[in-house]
């Protein structure tokens, strides 16, 4: 009995040693040519440990990776860091009506889990300008970072979809046509540029009633294709509490005056929340912006720092090196 014992104990030890020894001792790296440990990134999500409570780095390099992703529950504290958005590309082409694709499922990637990270990527939809709703980038876990990414593709690009769930975008860019910002979450946008490619809407909020925030729009830039897109509103009411706020934003002269649209329900006016604050550019028209929206006093827009938007009983504080 002793001797099974000790035999089963030096057993488990191997294993244990064998298991350390296949711990990778840096980012576990991605890359099309092989050059890597995983030629796609839904492999190197899939190796990752479940539930982690430090960052797991997935370092991607660059390359144009054709694939559905998604980041399941359990994969918490993953970070995928490309080598350059512009030439680091997640890309697929779904879009909704095709195979039963709806407009949840047409992302390229979906991130369900919590304390995710992306930095210099890019999520595209490749689906094209007639497509219909075609998601880039699906998020419904809360704390998401993203930091230098791009999300590009035409209707329905960028789907922050769970109420309660917070995101944080420095520094990216995205571009659409159609309601390409949209959802329920609250999320901040810092110092993005923001890219119409339709005479059509920015955003699509469906806040719910209870959430103080939704989409926070500061110091970004609103640009234009100049050819085809020229009468472009700051949003529309998804849901009749939607919340949006610019704060000292740049709008291109593709921002029409009235500046907001009620989604043709009169009855969204009394219920949605539509803010500026210092906005600049040719877009930049105040005194011709529909009655119901607002122009924020500096004693409101003081409500709109990220500590107060990512407050409340579970606050979420960004780490300084973030904001940078």
């Amino acid at each position: 009995m002793k001797a099974f014992l000790l035999g089963a104990a030096l057993g488990l030890a191997t294993l244990a040693a064998q298991a350390q020894v296949a711990l990778p001792t840096g980012p576990l790296v991605v890359a099309a040519d092989g050059s890597g440990q995983f030629r796609t990134v839904q492999a190197a999500i899939d190796a990752v440990p479940n539930q982690s409570a430090v960052p797991v780095v997935i370092s991607i390099k660059q390359g144009t990776y054709h694939e559905k992703v998604v980041v399941p529950t359990l994969k918490t504290h993953l970070v995928l860091r490309g080598d350059e958005a512009a030439i680091t590309i997640i890309t697929y082409s779904d879009h909704s009506g095709t195979n039963g694709i709806t407009t949840p499922t047409s992302y390229s990637v979906l991130v369900q889990a919590n304390d995710f990270t992306a930095e210099n990527v890019t999520f595209e939809n490749a689906a094209g300008y007639t497509a219909g709703q075609a998601v880039a980038l699906h998020v419904e876990g809360d704390r998401a970072i993203f930091r230098h990414c791009r999300m590009v593709g035409n209707q329905d690009v960028l789907f922050l979809a769970a109420g309660g769930s917070r995101q944080y975008f420095q520094g990216c860019y995205i571009e659409g046509t159609t309601d390409f910002i949209f959802g329920a979450s609250t999320s901040v946008f810092d110092h993005c540029t923001i890219k119409s490619k339709k005479n059509s809407f920015v955003t699509a909020a469906s806040t719910p009633q209870e959430q103080a925030y939704g989409f926070v729009f500061l110091d970004c830039q609103l640009l234009a294709d100049t050819t085809l897109a020229q009468k472009v509103y700051l949003g529309r009411p998804w849901r009749p509490y939607a919340r949006v706020a610019y704060l000292r934003c740049r709008l291109g002269a593709h921002i029409v005056p009235a500046g907001w649209e009620n989604w043709r329900n009169p009855e969204n006016e009394k219920t949605a929340t539509y803010a500026e604050y210092r906005s600049s550019g040719p877009g930049a028209n105040v005194a011709g912006r529909v009655a119901w929206s607002r122009q924020l006093s500096a004693k409101e827009a003081k409500h709109y720092t990220i500590k107060k938007i990512f407050g409340g009983q579970q606050a979420w504080v960004l780490a300084p090196h973030v904001k940078k």
